[in-house]
C-alpha cells in the first residue's frame, strides 16, 4: 500500500483500492448521475441525489476553507455513515446523516445549503464516497470551528489536527473500527 500524506491509496490495474481493500472507480461517476443511476464502487451507497445531498453539505461548511476543506467535511460525513458506534450507531445513508437530530451540521439551517450543487462540488463528494481519505478527517467524527486554538479533546475525543478554520476529532479505533 502506498501511503500518501492526506489520504490513502494503490494503484491496481485501473482503479484505487482503498485501505479496507475495496477497489474503486477512478471515474466521477458524472454520465451515471445524469442518468440518476445508483453509483457503484463507493465505501457508502449513495445516488445522484445522496451525492448532490453531500455536495451541498460539504461546500455550507467548509467552502471558505477551499476544496481541501470541503473534502475534510465529506470524509466526516462518509465517517458518519459508516460507523456504527457513538451517535452513529442508526445513521446509514447520506440523508440521514446530513439531517441527524440532534447532533447534526449546523449548515442545514442556513438558506445557502439549500443552494443547488455546483459540478466542482458533486465531483469533490463523488471522491470521497469512493473513499479517498484525507489528513486530518481520515477517521475523524467530529468537526468545528472554534473561536481560537483547538482544544484537545472534544465530547472526549482526541483532537486530530487542524485544517485551516476547522478542527477534527477522531474516536479510536477500539470505540469506532468501521472508520479505521
Amino acid at each position: 500500500m502506498c501511503e500518501v500524506p492526506g489520504f490513502f491509496f494503490m494503484q491496481k490495474n485501473l482503479g484505487i483500492v482503498s485501505p479496507n481493500r475495496l477497489l474503486h472507480n477512478t471515474m466521477y461517476g458524472d454520465e451515471e448521475q445524469q442518468q440518476g443511476r445508483e453509483q457503484a464502487m463507493g465505501v457508502i451507497r449513495a445516488n445522484t441525489e445522496d451525492v448532490r445531498l453531500l455536495a451541498r453539505l460539504m461546500r455550507a461548511e467548509a467552502e471558505g476553507d477551499g476544496q481541501q476543506g470541503m473534502l475534510l467535511v465529506g470524509n466526516v460525513g462518509v465517517n458518519r455513515v459508516l460507523a456504527d458506534c457513538l451517535d452513529f450507531g442508526d445513521i446509514r445513508d447520506i440523508n440521514r446523516m446530513v439531517f441527524q437530530n440532534p447532533g447534526g451540521f449546523e449548515a442545514t439551517q442556513k438558506g445557502y445549503f439549500y443552494q443547488r450543487a455546483r459540478q466542482s462540488e458533486i465531483r469533490l463528494a463523488q471522491r470521497v464516497i469512493n473513499g479517498e481519505r484525507f489528513w486530518p478527517a481520515s477517521n475523524s467524527l467530529w468537526f468545528f470551528r472554534p473561536a481560537g486554538d483547538c482544544p484537545a479533546t472534544w465530547y472526549n475525543q482526541a483532537n486530530t489536527g487542524r485544517f485551516k478554520a476547522h478542527c477534527f476529532f477522531s474516536p479510536t479505533g477500539e470505540d469506532c473500527p468501521e472508520v479505521y
